[in-house]
C-alpha cells in the first residue's frame, strides 16, 4: 500500500473517457461523501486550456486556467494536480478529496508522483482509491475497437490522433474501481472482467459505491503497478469466455530483430489488447515494452534487464474478442520471431550489431560493456 502521513486526506481519484459517466460517478461519490471537497479537471478544446474547479456542499470555491497551448495535457495535469490536492488536504476542512480527472486523463500520473516523492509520508494527502466510469453501451468496441478520440467525440486537443482503445484500457487496468454505467454489450463485459486488475471490484453503477470503504482505502500502489508493468513474472490471468479470448506469450530466449520487423504487422493488427516485453539478441540489455490497443501499437526501450535480479524473457499477454479472433496469427508470428535453436547454437543470445533494422521504433542499438 502506498506510505501515508498520519492523518492525511484520502483521495479518490475519478477517470475514464465518458464525460457524462464520469459525472455522474463523482456526484455519486459527493453524495456519498458529503463532508468532501470535490476537484474536477477539464479540457477546454477550443481555447486550448486546462480548467480547474474546487467545489464543496457550499458551492464553487475556486476556478483556475492553465494555457495548454504548449504542453502535454497529462503532464499540465499531474503538474497541477498534486500541489492542489497537498493545498486542500492542508486546509483539513474536508474528510476527503474527489479529483475528477480530465477525460482521457491518466490516474498513474497522479499516483506515481505521490508515491515517488523524497517524502511521501509528509504529504497531506494519500490516494485513497483510482475510480474507472465508462458507459456500457458500445463498451466493447471501445476497449477492443479501432476508432479514434476525435471520432468518439472525447473532449482533447487538436491533433491528438489516439486511438479510444490505446487511452481507454491503460485507464480500465489501473483502476481499483470500475463503474459501468448501464447495460453492458456482451464483448464489453467480458472485456472488463479480462483486462482489470485481478480484485479490481466491478458495479453496475456508482449508487453500488460503498463510500466507507472508498475512505479506508482501496488502492495498493505495488501490486496496481506490479500489474500495470511491462514485465510480469507471475500467474497471469488468462480468461476465455463466450465473447474473448487470452494469450499469454512467454519465451526464455530472445527475439530475432529481422523477423520482429518482418512480423510486426502481424503481431499487431486487429482487434486486441497486447502488453507485454520483449528480450530481442540486438539489444541484450534492454527491456523493450510492447503496449497496444485497437491496432495502434507503441514498441520501445522501458528498463534495463537485471534491474529487479531476474534474467530476461519475453512475454506478451493479448486479449481479443472472438468476432476478431486472430490466436493463431498472432502466436504463430510471436514463435517465429523467437531464435531458432540453431541460432542460438551459432551465435548465442547476445548478438553484437551496430544496426538491426529496428531503430525508427527503438532507436540506436546502446553499445553495452
Amino acid at each position: 500500500m502506498s506510505t501515508r502521513s498520519v492523518g492525511s486526506t484520502p483521495v479518490h481519484l475519478v477517470t475514464g473517457i465518458d464525460p457524462e459517466a464520469m459525472a455522474a460517478t463523482t456526484i455519486g461519490l459527493q453524495w456519498d461523501l458529503p463532508e468532501a471537497v470535490v476537484v474536477q479537471h477539464r479540457i477546454d478544446a477550443d481555447r486550448q486550456q486546462l480548467v480547474r474547479v474546487v467545489s464543496d456542499v457550499t458551492g464553487r470555491l475556486e476556478e483556475e486556467v492553465v494555457d495548454l497551448e504548449h504542453a502535454c495535457v497529462s503532464c499540465a495535469i499531474r503538474e497541477d494536480m498534486v500541489p492542489t490536492l497537498d493545498r486542500l488536504g492542508q486546509i483539513g476542512r474536508w474528510s476527503g478529496i474527489v479529483a475528477h480527472l480530465a477525460a482521457g486523463a491518466e490516474a498513474s500520473q497522479v499516483c506515481r508522483v505521490t508515491a515517488m516523492s523524497s517524502a511521501p509520508q509528509q504529504r497531506a494527502f494519500h490516494v485513497a482509491s483510482v475510480v474507472a466510469a465508462f458507459e456500457g453501451e458500445r463498451l466493447g468496441d471501445v476497449l477492443l475497437g479501432d476508432d479514434l478520440l476525435e471520432e468518439a467525440g472525447v473532449p482533447t486537443l487538436p491533433g491528438d490522433d489516439r486511438g479510444l482503445a490505446e487511452v481507454a484500457v491503460p485507464i480500465l487496468e489501473y483502476a481499483d474501481l470500475v463503474v459501468v454505467r448501464g447495460r453492458r454489450d456482451p464483448v464489453g463485459h467480458d472485456a472488463v472482467r479480462a483486462l482489470a486488475r485481478p480484485g479490481a471490484l466491478v458495479l453496475r453503477d456508482g449508487s453500488e459505491i460503498d463510500a466507507r470503504i472508498l475512505q479506508q482505502g482501496l488502492h495498493h500502489h505495488g501490486a496496481t503497478e506490479s500489474w500495470v508493468s511491462e514485465v510480469r513474472r507471475g500467474v497471469v490471468p488468462t480468461p476465455q469466455t463466450d465473447q474473448v479470448w487470452t494469450l499469454d506469450l512467454t519465451a526464455d530466449r530472445p527475439l530475432h530483430p529481422q523477423r520482429l520487423e518482418e512480423r510486426f504487422e502481424d503481431l499487431g493488427v486487429g482487434s486486441h489488447r497486447a502488453r507485454g516485453c520483449l528480450w530481442v539478441a540486438t539489444r541484450p540489455a534492454d527491456v523493450i515494452g510492447w503496449d497496444g490497443a485497437g491496432g495502434q501499437h507503441r514498441l520501445g526501450p522501458v528498463a534495463a534487464w537485471g534491474a529487479g535480479g531476474s534474467g530476461p524473457l519475453s512475454r506478451v499477454v493479448v486479449t481479443g474478442r472472438h468476432d476478431d479472433d486472430r490466436r493463431a496469427a498472432v502466436r504463430d508470428a510471436f514463435h517465429d520471431c523467437l531464435l531458432t535453436d540453431a541460432e542460438l547454437r551459432s551465435r548465442g543470445p547476445r548478438w553484437e550489431e551496430h544496426q538491426d533494422g529496428l531503430e525508427p521504433w527503438l532507436g540506436p542499438i546502446r553499445s553495452v560493456a
